[in-house]
């Protein structure tokens, strides 16, 4: 019996599901570190916090502009379209949280993209590029990680409130995405391994409870987004949206 051969349409349409989830995770995780500017601890991370955010965005517009406009993509799209993580779209609390999200997050894209850049798909070429920046974002949440948790008493016990309250958003970055051609349960094996051992070397603790919520897990990749999505869509469509068309 013949193979049936994957059209030509359907293999562009599982791709620009990849491109579209991978996308939207770097564009709303880009928009919530920028929010930091102005309001970062020190000097130094008001600029290692911009620059992860403009890794991002750069991530976010070469996958964008494989599907369509990225302009069109990021400020006209209504909130149910967008397929980012809910972990990204969390809003960033205090600098701790951040880092909890960060750690979270930086770590999965780097085994992510490393998994995508040894294979010969779509993305591969974008995922070998983007890996060596993702290394910068997770050793920076790294450091910071440990120094929190192994720092003074309220420094450990703000990183550990943040790594509990988004422990619950964590199981959704190991659910199959169409086109994300990667081994979810080693890439989830690898990633609590990971996290585990900065945790342990932080004096931290790894939370307890469920990481794969009943409406939490798969629900970003859904369109399903928590509360504070709305509020921070509207904030960062705005402009484009009051003027349409304009051009700088």
């Amino acid at each position: 019996m013949n193979r049936v051969p994957v059209s030509q349409e359907t293999a562009a349409a599982t791709a620009d599901v990849a491109a579209l989830a991978l996308g939207d995770d770097a564009l709303v995780l880009s928009h919530r570190l920028g929010e930091w500017a102005g309001h970062a601890p020190v000097l130094e991370e008001e600029v290692a916090l911009a620059n992860i955010a403009l890794d991002l965005l750069g991530q976010a517009r070469v996958l964008l502009s494989l599907i369509g406009d990225e302009d069109e993509l990021a400020y006209l799209r209504e909130e149910r379209a967008f397929r980012n993580l809910q972990l990204v779209e969390q809003p960033n609390g205090d600098f701790a949280h951040t880092i909890a999200r960060q750690l979270y997050f930086s770590t999965y894209q780097h085994l992510l993209y490393g998994q995508l850049a040894a294979g010969d798909g779509a993305l591969a070429p974008l995922a070998a590029k983007a890996v060596k920046e993702v290394e910068y974002h997770r050793d920076h949440a790294e450091q910071w990680t440990l120094r929190l948790g192994d720092g003074t008493t309220e420094s450990r016990d703000r990183m550990q409130r943040g790594l509990d309250a988004l422990w619950r958003f964590t199981g959704e970055m190991f659910r199959p995405v169409e086109g994300v051609a990667v081994d979810t349960r080693t890439l989830e094996d690898s990633w609590l391994e990971s996290v585990t051992s900065v945790l342990e070397r932080a004096t931290l603790t790894v939370p307890e409870g469920p990481r794969t919520g009943a409406w939490a897990a798969g629900a970003g990749r859904q369109g399903l987004h928590t509360e504070p999505f709305g509020r921070m869509l509207a904030e960062m469509q705005h402009l484009h949206r009051s003027h349409p068309g304009a051009s700088w």
